[in-house]
């Protein structure tokens, strides 16, 4: 994790500039690739039991994790973790668009907001597992939980102007002063003799709060898919880790993306009826229903994709 920062950060992004489409792809396919590595690590670290990795009962179906149903878990969590972070980008846009962040400045938000991200995550699936070890009935309340979620997501509207009204910024700017200008990749200056924020300060919180807020949603859902905190954390990583990239691969054309979040609403309320249903499930399926569930989320995503497409098509 620390390396690919490093490399992002040092090597790739050491001077402020506008990520291309092309870099992003190449990132986003690059840390694809690691994560499929990583999955292998996974695989030989439950089969062969590495520092107690496969030992214990995973509370969520009742079963200890081998190294295949380990790596089929953890590509299962990452695949919903990387769709959910998809909305996570339309939101963001639009605060950059409200606050008119220019696009050379971007990525330096983007990547300490996720180094936040990684210490929330961490804390709040520290915190999950914890209560989910010692009291059974909190996944049924995330699975009810994750239902309700997708309808809300279904139903709700996004508004670019509703980023001005947010209670985030009144708050920053109501406790800090704001300097009316950008300066550069500044996050704060010196102005006559105290130190005020810039506008890309404040977007720096925005995007802490916003995914703080996602997080809510995404934790509750990779729960639903095991309990195994190593398994939890580490899917969460990667797909946080292309969160950045993601962003610029996806942010110019996310509008054409009809269907998208239609698609992540039906993977929240499948996930939701899983963890709700999960001793069924394995009664009647067996123990490969979470396989089952990984072709599900990618159908459900293909679906969206080709329909939006095939929408644009029609429009043009």
């Amino acid at each position: 994790m620390l390396v690919v920062l490093a490399l992002d950060l040092g090597v790739l992004n050491r001077h402020a500039h506008v990520v291309s489409i092309r870099e992003a792809l190449t990132f986003t396919a690059g840390l694809f690739v690691l994560a499929l590595g990583f999955n292998a690590l996974v695989f030989l670290a439950y089969e062969n039991q590495w520092m107690g990795l496969g030992t214990h009962l995973d509370k969520l179906d009742g079963v200890v994790n081998d190294g295949q149903l380990a790596a089929v878990k953890f590509f299962t969590g990452y695949i919903i973790e990387i769709s959910l972070s998809a909305d996570n980008v339309f939101v963001i846009a639009m605060i950059f668009q409200y606050l008119r962040v220019p696009a050379q400045y971007q990525h330096r938000v983007l990547f300490w907001g996720i180094l936040g991200a990684l210490v929330m995550r961490g804390a709040m699936i520290l915190l999950g597992a914890t209560l989910i070890a010692r009291y059974h009935w909190i996944l049924y309340l995330f699975g009810a939980f994750l239902v309700i979620t997708a309808w809300r997501m279904l139903v709700q509207k996004e508004d670019a102007d509703a980023v001005g009204d947010s209670v985030v910024i009144k708050w920053v700017r109501r406790f800090f002063p704001v300097t009316p200008t950008y300066h550069e990749q500044q996050f704060s200056i010196i102005q006559d003799g105290r130190r005020v924020l810039t506008p890309l300060a404040v977007a720096l919180v925005l995007v802490e709060t916003t995914d703080l807020l996602f997080a809510v949603d995404s934790i509750p859902a990779i729960f639903a898919i095991t309990t195994d905190p190593f398994i939890v954390f580490t899917s969460n990583v990667f797909a946080i880790l292309g969160l950045r990239s993601l962003y610029f691969a996806l942010a110019g054309a996310i509008e054409k993306f009809t269907y998208l979040k239609v698609s992540l609403s039906a993977i929240l309320g499948l996930v939701g009826l899983k963890m709700l249903l999960a001793d069924l499930l394995k009664e009647y399926i067996g123990p490969n229903f979470n396989f089952y569930l990984l072709g599900m989320v990618a159908l459900i995503l293909m679906a969206g994709v080709v329909a939006s497409v095939m929408k644009e098509r029609r429009k043009a």
